[in-house]
């Protein structure tokens, strides 16, 4: 067992509920002091692989993709060893992440509607990530690490447990994206969106809800990290604007290195823009790539080494 895998109970738990956490990786103010460092260098893109400049001008989700491709802290932190074993302890040794992305909420943001997330194909139409094993369903574990403070005022996450083994979405449907529509509502009233799309679109039972009364609020301090399935339900709470701080969290997404990484795609087209995967790769952060289905990375765009030491 590596030092910082599941135990057989965290690791019973996690199957059961489908995530596990939260964890402590960065006290709160050693996150505080390296995000104050790191947020002026992320403004600087010349290095990004992604420069589309159709969806950074408009702000697009998709603009802050994978910024641990040039970012040094960030290429640090997804391979990081108390992230990455527990990774492994659940999908096996040979691990590859295949994305980041920051998530932020400002004061008075509605909070993010309930959704799942299979093959990414929710927002764009194609499948992003496919499974090549006979598997109901696919998803990543995704690895959700607050930078600052995330409490039920300021949007932290919530999850239904133990839905990760029934997809009640169909990803194939694709959605309509508006970011100028009506926000959704849920039946208690409460204010949630998707970035644009009404993630109801996708329901396979238009007439099916999700059952709000057995979620649960996972409140984290700055620099703790959750561990949980994508396609677990899960969503997040508004933020009340009692405090001016921003909540922001930061996601790598991890699958095996046996599953293939958009698959057939050279662009990804969603929220509104679109970027090329000319420069894009994984990144190997356990074992080994006994497959080559996905191109992968071993340096940043500036020359810094990446994925496992």
């Amino acid at each position: 067992m590596s030092q910082f895998s599941l135990t057989p109970t965290e690791l019973a738990d996690f199957q059961r509920n489908g995530y596990a956490g939260p964890f402590t990786l960065y006290e709160p103010e050693e996150m505080a002091d390296r995000w104050r460092q790191e947020r002026l260098k992320l403004l600087d893109r010349s290095n990004a692989v992604y420069q589309d400049t159709e969806a950074i001008s408009q702000g697009t989700n998709i603009s802050n993709y994978d910024r641990h491709l040039d970012n040094a802290f960030l290429a640090e932190h997804i391979a990081r060893p108390e992230i990455v074993h527990r990774v492994a302890s659940i999908l096996g040794n040979d691990v590859i992440c295949w994305r980041s992305e920051f998530f932020p909420k400002y004061a008075g943001d509605e909070g993010t509607d309930w959704h799942q997330a299979d093959t990414f194909a929710n927002a764009g139409g194609e499948p992003q990530i496919v499974w090549d094993e006979d598997r109901e369903y696919g998803g990543t574990i995704t690895v959700w690490t607050a930078f600052t403070e995330a409490s039920t005022e300021t949007a932290c996450l919530q999850f239904i447990p133990g839905t990760h083994r029934q997809m009640f979405y169909d990803e194939t449907k694709g959605m309509h994206y508006d970011p100028d529509a009506n926000r959704s509502k849920t039946k208690n009233g409460v204010a949630r969106g998707f970035f644009g799309y009404d993630y109801r679109q996708l329901q396979i039972d238009p007439d099916w809800s999700p059952d709000e009364s057995k979620a649960v609020s996972m409140e984290m301090r700055a620099g703790q990290f959750i561990v949980f399935w994508s396609t677990l339900m899960h969503a997040s709470h508004g933020h009340a604007g009692k405090t001016q701080e921003m909540r922001l969290g930061f996601a790598s997404r991890y699958v095996p290195a046996s599953v293939h990484v958009y698959p057939g795609l050279s662009e990804i087209h969603e929220y509104g823009g679109r970027i090329s995967l000319e420069n894009f790769g994984c990144v190997l952060v356990s074992g080994e790539d006994k497959f080559g289905r996905n191109r992968l990375l071993s340096h940043t765009t500036t020359g810094v080494p990446i994925g496992k030491s």
